[in-house]
């Protein structure tokens, strides 16, 4: 099929004749197939083939209507196809694309500048722009190795906590707590030990001498959003600056507002933050900022790198994000409806936990149909995901309003009725 002519049909005109084989339907049953043909099967089947998204919903390709609660796993900060993103993104790709790391851009440039900022960063502070969050912890990890102490008293070990995730490449991996998704591929890099999460008389046990770093989650979403308290992370700053070993704060789902302030981690300074998700509105940019010039000397010219990370498009679009947070006080907006959404999930019978800060929330389900539940509700319309059999994950667009989220909140019940029919027949 011949390109369109960009002059005579829609952007969306030029999306179909490229996306649609000759002959093929743009039907979901259709797109399935071709998928399962084409693509490596590590995430399974898809649950819908999604065509099109405005504000904090979503379409698939036959026709139906969903509200995303989900966010892309927290990433879609302002929605899909927010006017701004899209124009910025459009603007900037239309001007100067992808130059390499031997070159930089000032959109790059004001990034890191604003990164810096917002962080509270000390002088001496930098960042280094990857494409995602598993590459930002990948970077951190090859940092922390850095810190090796000396010939007679050297650094080999790295503390991570239970539940933790971090990633699936095989460094990011290493700090992974679950078990189902390191063994099929060990052995895996490093001297790596787990500890309780939120215990500090654990966590002042194993921080010693011989530790380089230690990783935190300041909540672990991967693990049902479960919330470490601020004298947990002041006490983890503590012990390991007396120890000598990096604080390294994982901000990937929580960072960029989804908490009602930009870090969940704050005030606590670390040594290291890596950020992904929702830094780029939907677009892929990740970044690892180092805090004061102690931490930030440790990797030096030619001891990493990355080809696209910190390219002029996706630089822009994280400016963008970070423009329209601000502008349109949606920190405020994240903290108020979150709180008003915990409030309304507790009243609701059949749920026996509620956790999570601002618009990163997980439920707990009295039976453990999770699972269930998260297909009678991408039937009714709504998009969830599960983080176990018993605890569903809500983290949808930082813009939805009381009201998009009221829908949901008014289906629930009759949706956790469902699950439960459906358990009890199987």
């Amino acid at each position: 099929m011949p390109l369109p002519n960009d002059e005579a049909q829609s952007s969306a005109d030029a999306l179909s004749a490229l996306s649609v084989l000759p002959g093929s339907a743009l039907t979901s049953t259709a797109l399935t197939e071709r998928y399962k043909s084409a693509l490596l099967g590590v995430f399974g089947t898809p649950q819908r083939v999604l065509v099109r998204g405005s504000g904090s919903h979503v379409w698939d390709a036959d026709g139906r209507q969903y509200l995303d609660l989900l966010g892309g796993i927290a990433v879609n900060t302002l929605g899909h196809a927010h006017p701004l993103l899209s124009s910025v993104i459009t603007s900037q790709l239309a001007t100067l694309g992808h130059v390499s790391n031997f070159f930089t851009s000032p959109a790059q440039i004001t990034l890191a500048e604003q990164l810096l900022k917002i962080s509270g960063a000390p002088g001496g502070s930098k960042v280094f722009f990857t494409n995602s969050g598993t590459e930002a912890n990948e970077a951190a990890l090859k940092l922390s190795r850095r810190n090796r102490g000396t010939a007679d008293k050297p650094r080999t070990k790295v503390i991570a906590l239970e539940n933790a995730f971090h990633g699936r490449s095989l460094g990011a991996l290493s700090l992974t707590w679950k078990q189902a998704y390191r063994e099929p591929f060990e052995p895996l890099p490093g001297n790596v030990q787990w500890i309780p999460a939120g215990d500090i008389d654990a966590l002042r046990a194993a921080v010693d001498e011989t530790v380089q770093a230690v990783f935190i989650e300041p909540i672990q979403g991967e693990a049902g959003v479960r919330e470490l308290d601020v004298d947990y992370l002041r006490a983890a700053r503590a012990i390991t600056h007396e120890a000598g070993a990096l604080l390294i704060f994982d901000e990937v789902q929580t960072g960029m507002g989804r908490t009602g302030q930009y870090f969940a981690s704050a005030p606590i300074v670390p040594d290291v933050m890596t950020l992904a998700k929702g830094l780029g509105g939907g677009f892929p940019i990740g970044a690892m900022i180092t805090f004061g010039h102690q931490t930030s000397d440790l990797l030096n010219p030619g001891d990493h790198g990355t080809t696209f990370g910190g390219n002029p498009v996706a630089t822009a679009a994280a400016l963008a994000t970070i423009h329209v947070i601000d502008k349109d006080n949606l920190l405020t907006h994240v903290a108020d409806t979150g709180q008003w959404l915990t409030e309304q999930l507790r009243a609701i019978s059949g749920i026996t936990a509620v956790r999570g800060r601002g618009l990163l929330v997980a439920f707990d389900l009295e039976k453990p149909i999770a699972a269930q539940l998260v297909s009678a509700a991408l039937d009714a319309g709504f998009i969830v995901n599960t983080t176990g059999p018993h605890t569903v994950r809500l983290a949808p667009p930082l813009i939805i309003t009381r009201e998009q989220l009221a829908t949901f909140i008014a289906k629930l019940p009759a949706l956790i009725g469902q699950g439960l029919m459906t358990y009890k027949e199987n």
